[in-house]
């Protein structure tokens, strides 16, 4: 009978965020795949625990896979962690579940700790429908070609950046988010913890030249009627009114032309212009 291979989500900053579940099913499989041997070490020494681990990364899963199912069909049950969350949001793990339920393997989630959830649940935006992006790609044009696509979405998303590269981030989402609202989360649960809000063009300034620590980007939805760090957001009767003007000053522009300008000047997308508008009318406003 093969073993279970359980997907443990660990602190993500604070190493008092993790579960008794965890604990116990960290100290009772036969081995635990690590990204990081040297960090899961320190948090099972906190917990006196003493279970072998194992290193699984990004540079080593095809090398590992084998071994680790191997394992698992012989009996053993394995435990998978991640430097800090929940596995496989942008680490190691999607590969060896995969490889696992294809064997018939066992898979039990112990869920916990998560940072794309707990910076989302921080910025006051709406959680459903939500976007994780994981980190954005480091090439220029893959980058913009996914800062395009969370524009082109109109609920929340959420990703990760490095110190190195979150000022160019800001920089390069300012021109496309307008003044849909952000909300940086840094070092979540440490002792530094900071939630800071603005535009992608205030928030580029605000990280200043050497920033520190990592990154959770919250981007809000589109034409989020809310204030934010003395951020005003485009309601549905600001909109309106913004039509309604244009329209009025200038005679024999088309409904489309109309809307289209409306969301160039205030940064929306056109299908927010519109549904604001047909909001607007069916309530009288």
């Amino acid at each position: 009978m093969s073993g279970t291979l359980f997907v443990v989500a660990t602190p993500i900053g604070n190493l008092e965020d993790v579960t008794l579940r965890a604990l116990r099913v960290l100290g009772s499989v036969d081995l635990i795949a690590a990204e990081d041997t040297r960090r899961t070490a320190r948090l099972l020494a906190r917990h006196s625990l003493s279970t072998p681990t194992t290193s699984f990364h990004q540079h080593n899963v095809r090398a590992r896979l084998p071994h680790l199912i191997s394992k698992l069909l012989a009996g053993a049950n394995l435990a998978i962690v991640t430097d800090a969350g929940t596995p496989g949001v942008s680490d190691p793990g999607p590969e060896l579940v995969r490889a696992a339920l294809e064997a018939g393997v066992r898979v039990e989630p112990i869920p916990g700790a998560s940072a794309p959830l707990a910076a989302v649940v921080a910025s006051g935006f709406p959680v459903v429908p939500l976007t994780v992006l994981g980190f954005l790609p480091r090439k220029a044009n893959d980058r913009m070609r996914s800062i395009e696509a969370i524009c082109s979405s109109d609920h929340t998303a959420v990703f990760f950046e490095s110190p190195l590269r979150i000022k160019r981030t800001l920089e390069e989402c300012a021109d496309i988010f307008g003044e849909r609202p952000i909300i940086l989360g840094r070092e979540i649960t440490k002792s530094h913890e900071e939630f800071i809000g603005g535009t992608a063009a205030e928030l580029a300034v605000k990280v200043g030249s050497a920033p520190k620590g990592e990154f959770t980007v919250v981007v809000g939805p589109a034409a989020r009627a809310s204030r934010l760090n003395n951020l005003t957001i485009p309601t549905d009767a600001a909109i309106s009114a913004e039509y309604v003007g244009l329209t009025t000053s200038s005679k024999g522009l088309s409904r489309r032309s109309a809307i289209s300008a409306v969301a160039r000047k205030l940064r929306v997308p056109s299908r927010e212009v519109y549904a604001a508008i047909e909001r607007t009318r069916s309530s009288g406003e």
